[in-house]
């Protein structure tokens, strides 16, 4: 695992054909967290080093596998995701926490409930005492080849009309680091300005209400 800020480290990428995918591992006062999913047993092994887990935050189903079971059975953690994602995630393993739309914080992370790409997507907003503030999108917004992007799933409930309102929901979050869980190239994560990230809601919110 790579360590990016003084609580925060990325894990070993996972790659399918041109799609790539990270993890990410969050020491707090409060549990520590990972965000996504990984098999990576390197990985596993670093994060019993750092204290093991209290959960594991998905974004939506993409994340889902057998590796969920093994992270469980190794740290005890609780799996947490979205009621919407819930049936499908379900298969690979029991889960802990549904998050309901009426669910915004776990702690002093907040949920967000962002539905678009899939039907129960959500992402994860954390102001840490270190001073940044990281915005875990998933797969709601994401680099492909260096720039932000966006894609709906409509076979998973998701669509461009509702994507575009979910987006605007991160706008005026003003994120230090964003961090999808899936991504295009090389870029995998980016720290921004507050005007960059207005931009880049702005853009994307623009384009896909023009293709809805």
């Amino acid at each position: 695992m790579k360590q990016l800020q003084e609580d925060l480290w990325q894990s070993t990428i996972h790659s399918m054909d041109t799609l790539n995918t990270y993890a990410y591992f969050l020491r707090r006062p409060e549990g520590n967290v990972l965000f996504y999913n990984t098999g990576n047993d390197g990985d596993l092994e670093k994060i019993a080093e750092l204290g093991g887990m209290q959960f594991q935050l998905l974004s939506h189903r993409d994340e889902s596998g057998p590796s969920l079971k093994r992270i469980k059975d190794r740290f005890g953690s609780k799996l947490c995701c979205s009621a919407l994602e819930a049936p499908v995630i379900g298969k690979d393993v029991l889960i802990d926490v549904t998050f309901q739309e009426e669910d915004h914080h776990l702690g002093d992370i907040d949920i967000i409930h962002t539905p678009g790409h899939t039907a129960g997507s959500i992402c994860f907003f954390y102001k840490s005492p270190y001073g940044k503030s990281y915005l875990f999108t998933g797969d709601t917004i994401f680099q492909s080849d260096g720039k932000w992007a966006t894609l709906a799933f409509p076979k998973a409930g998701g669509s461009d009309a509702s994507l575009a309102d979910s987006l605007l929901r991160l706008r005026n979050l003003k994120p230090d680091i964003v961090m999808s869980s899936a991504f295009v190239g090389d870029v995998s994560f980016v720290e921004v300005t507050g005007d960059e990230w207005v931009q880049t809601i702005d853009d994307n919110v623009s384009r896909l209400r023009k293709e809805s």
